[in-house]
């Protein structure tokens, strides 16, 4: 039975997670993402190991891996598999072309290099996560080096993208699993997310952005109990 903070942590989410299981096939490396719609598969999954399937997990944060040991499910690093199948992860906003903002859970470039480790990248998210254009709730997460912050806020600036430190409950700053600060960028709907993606990684200093360009092969998006998947058509 689950408890009580497994709960919370995926109230909202069982029936998108129940779709993206059928996904999973014994055998399978999968990616482990962070926020609350990917714990929520993270536990199902555990449900399924718990029943005997055989699979491999790649947590994306701490957090992720400590859920994933709680459940018992199999983990290793990045470096001990070839490629991973399939990746499960959550987002803050998606488009209708399945393009991305990640990162509000602090994980984004961990979540970003697991992700292009996969030969499959599935996005779980409620439906108040879709928008009409990316950047339309106005924020986009930076992860940046702390000796650059400085230089990374003056050219972030420089870009229309009015850069907040991330702090925690206690008002000192944020600090990513990687050691560093995230700049919480403040956005308008944008235009051109590949250019602002490339202008914004030519900022010394800087290691990631939340944008998700192109990367998302399905986005399983749960209204109410309703469940639908989105799929990207590639050439």
């Amino acid at each position: 039975m689950e408890d009580d903070a497994g709960r919370a942590a995926t109230g909202g989410t069982e029936a998108s997670a129940q779709e993206a299981l059928s996904l999973v096939e014994p055998g399978h490396v999968l990616g482990l993402g962070t926020g609350r719609a990917a714990t929520a598969f993270v536990h199902a999954l555990g449900a399924r190991v718990a029943d005997g399937l055989e699979i491999t997990g790649v947590p994306t944060s701490e957090a992720t891996a400590a859920v994933a040991r709680e459940l018992r499910i199999p983990l290793v690093g990045l470096e001990q598999v070839d490629q991973i199948d399939v990746t499960f992860d959550g987002a803050d906003e998606v488009d209708a072309a399945l393009d991305l903002i990640k990162g509000y859970g602090g994980a984004l470039v961990r979540e970003k290099i697991v992700a292009a480790s996969s030969r499959r990248l599935v996005i779980l998210v409620g439906a108040e996560k879709c928008v009409p254009q990316i950047g339309s709730r106005g924020k986009l997460p930076v992860e940046v080096l702390p000796f650059g912050e400085a230089l990374c806020r003056k050219r972030l600036c420089e870009l229309d993208c009015e850069p907040v430190l991330r702090e925690t409950q206690a008002e000192a700053p944020y600090v990513t699993d990687n050691g560093n600060v995230i700049l919480d960028c403040r956005i308008a709907p944008i235009e051109d997310a590949e250019q602002l993606e490339r202008a914004i990684l030519a900022i010394p200093g800087v290691l990631g952005t939340g944008l998700f360009v192109g990367m998302a092969d399905a986005v399983i998006v749960q209204d109410g109990d309703r469940v639908e998947v989105r799929r990207r058509h590639r050439n």
